[in-house]
Formats: C-alpha cells, structure tokens, sequence
C-alpha cells in the first residue's frame, strides 16, 4: 500500500509540476475557449503577476508532495489553487470537473494522511 499511495501521490505531483512550468514555457497547445472565458484569460493576462506565481506555486507544490517529508507543506500550498480548479471547471469548463474531482480527491487524502503534521498548527 505504501508504494501505491507514493506512485499516485507522485502522479498527482507531476501533473502540478507539468501544468506549473506550462505557465512558463507554454509547451502545451492552449485549449479552445468560449467568449466567456476569453474575457477571463484577458482579465488574468492584465495582471502580469498572476500567472508566474501560479506557475511557481504549483511547480514547488508539486515537487514538495513528491518528497514524503515536505508533503503535507506542498498539500496546503496546493489546496487554494485546487480550489480554484474545481471552481473552474464546475462552473466553466464542466468536461474538466471529473479530473478535478479526481485531484481534489487525491489531494484530501495526502491531507488527511498528513494530519499529525498539522496538529501543531491547528493547536
């Protein structure tokens, strides 16, 4: 079970770090968008700041949860962007939201299997 849950929690990592360093070096194809979200792309581009530290937040998040020691500190890094995704995809890209789902599940149990490490925050 030990070497299942690294596998999947290193998949789960390497799809931030892909996506993350894409905001960088754009190697992936953009997908087609509706109007709508044309108008938020252009809204997000005005702020010149947003995507790199996106990029970055999700490339260190993702090489944190590979590392068992620094997991749960990449898990927290990761959960305000996994939100967002989530939202995203729920409520404009919905052919996204099973895969969101999916990592926002994987996400929940490095949280809940980290939570010792969280216990001296939360006190």
């Amino acid at each position: 079970m030990k070497i299942v849950k690294q596998i999947l929690f290193t998949l789960f990592a390497l799809v931030f770090i892909i996506f993350g360093l894409n905001k960088f070096f754009n190697y992936m194809p953009p997908p087609k968008l509706t109007p709508e979200q044309m108008e938020v792309v252009g809204a997000f581009m005005k702020l010149k700041w947003l995507m790199p530290l996106l990029g970055t937040m999700e490339t260190v998040g993702g090489l944190l949860v590979i590392l068992p020691k620094t997991r749960a500190l990449g898990a927290l890094i990761l959960f305000p962007i996994m939100v967002g995704i989530v939202l995203h995809h729920g409520t404009m890209e919905p052919s996204g939201l099973p895969m969101a789902l999916l990592l926002a599940v994987i996400l929940i149990w490095i949280i809940i299997d980290n939570r010792k490490k969280y216990e001296l925050i939360l006190k």
